[in-house]
């Protein structure tokens, strides 16, 4: 086994003292490095074992280095007793295992969590969120398969819900126009109990001013029970899978630049598609789902398509409203109360604003990154016929029987 830079800075302290160390007294080493995990002189980002084809990363003060072993599995060093935190890493370790795993977006490796894909640095956050997450009835939860018009419902549902303390959009103070919508509608698997980037903001859930404004894109039947059994009200956006495919292609390539790695091709990216490996994906159960539970209980889950919203978003923001319990009185729709919110949560209105046009809502994920186009049917523009042929019988299949269908497709 053999350490490597992660950067293109150099660790040679670490790298030395460990390629400096025989085969046969590498797990000395090992406990070494596990004995400064318990004195807290390393904080461990995440520990796979056993080791063959996965990857460990952990800081040791300014320095991360990254262990990749492809041989026989190892044991990880262990201390003589187990503390709290030794359990949650072994059973992390354990789980991470036990799970079906494929070849990455984002990241190196997704791994089959729950129903859904995700990558390994979301599984615990996930899990905490499920177990320890207690909804309240006045709570609003947008959610979304990723790329799908997240950006902009949550933008039109922090507006609609917080219209009476900003009343007019003069002197450009209006919080929308100073923080990208997924600063001010925190995502439950990430700024609840993420906790991996310390430039995205960690919300503390009990200081949250009602209604808590949520988003996540975690599939309708893997949320904990509390949001599924509550008077909470889920707003879902769903897109043309033709359109959603291409913005999910260029953001990820987007990412992985960011991340220095290599660029995935359009036919990679879109054979994983297609067998519905994506970011919260299959993309049809995530869809599926709320589509169901939108039909069985329509006063719980309001399900919205990307185009309709786009064909009349004057329609779609009162009956927005009126389903989160905040409906537009006539004397706000005289005084263009309405029209403002629209002109406000525009595509150009948001792309443009100051708290848009610089900075990172992470250390990777650069505002500009979700903002592209916003347009119906760029598809065309990337689609071979073949691709055409393969997506619209995978379309058909998977949502045989659901009556879901989309505008703007082939």
């Amino acid at each position: 086994m053999e350490l490597k830079h992660t950067t293109k800075s150099g660790y040679t302290w670490l790298l030395s003292r460990y390629n400096s160390v025989p085969q046969s007294n590498q797990n000395d080493f090992w406990s070494w490095i596990w004995k400064l995990k318990l004195s807290k002189k390393v904080k461990f980002l995440f520990w796979l074992h056993p080791l063959k084809e996965k990857e460990i990363s952990f800081d040791l003060g300014d320095v991360r280095v990254r262990g990749e072993a492809a041989g026989q599995e190892q044991n990880p060093p262990m201390a003589s007793t187990y503390n709290t935190e030794n359990k949650v890493i072994h059973d992390y370790n354990n789980l991470i295992l036990s799970l079906p795993r494929e070849n990455g977006c984002e990241t190196e490796y997704m791994y089959f969590f729950h129903g859904f894909w995700c990558p390994s640095y979301l599984i615990q956050s996930v899990n905490t969120f499920q177990n320890k997450f207690h909804a309240k009835d006045n709570d609003i939860v947008v959610a979304s398969m990723p790329k799908s018009g997240t950006t902009w419902l949550k933008g039109l549902a922090y507006a609609i819900v917080n219209r009476q303390h900003f009343t007019s959009l003069e002197n450009n103070n209006h919080p929308l126009l100073l923080f990208n919508p997924h600063e001010l509608v925190p995502l439950f698997e990430v700024n609840l109990y993420g906790g991996k980037d310390i430039l995205l903001p960690q919300i503390d859930v009990s200081n949250m001013i009602e209604p808590r404004l949520f988003g996540t894109h975690i599939p309708f039947l893997s949320l904990p029970k509390s949001v599924k059994e509550s008077s909470c009200k889920i707003i879902y956006i769903c897109r043309n899978p033709f359109d959603t495919f291409v913005s999910y292609w260029n953001y990820i390539n987007k990412v992985r630049s960011k991340k220095s790695l290599t660029e995935l091709t359009l036919e990679e990216s879109f054979e994983r598609y297609c067998k519905g490996i994506c970011l919260f994906g299959p993309f049809w159960d995530n869809m599926l789902g709320y589509l169901k539970e939108s039909i069985e209980r329509p006063h719980k889950v309001l399900f919205l398509k990307y185009e309709d919203l786009k064909e009349d978003v004057n329609f779609h923001i009162k009956r927005i409203a009126e389903f989160v319990g905040f409906p537009f009185t006539q004397e706000e729709e005289n005084n263009g109360v309405v029209e403002n919110i629209i002109k406000l949560c525009s595509f150009e209105s948001m792309k443009e604003s100051k708290g848009n046009q610089s900075e990172t809502v992470s250390t990777i994920y650069e505002k500009k990154f979700f903002f592209r186009k916003g347009e119906i049917g760029d598809w065309v523009n990337y689609f071979s016929p073949s691709m055409i042929e393969r997506l619209s019988k995978v379309i058909e299949e998977k949502l045989s029987g659901s009556n879901l269908s989309f505008k703007g497709g082939p």
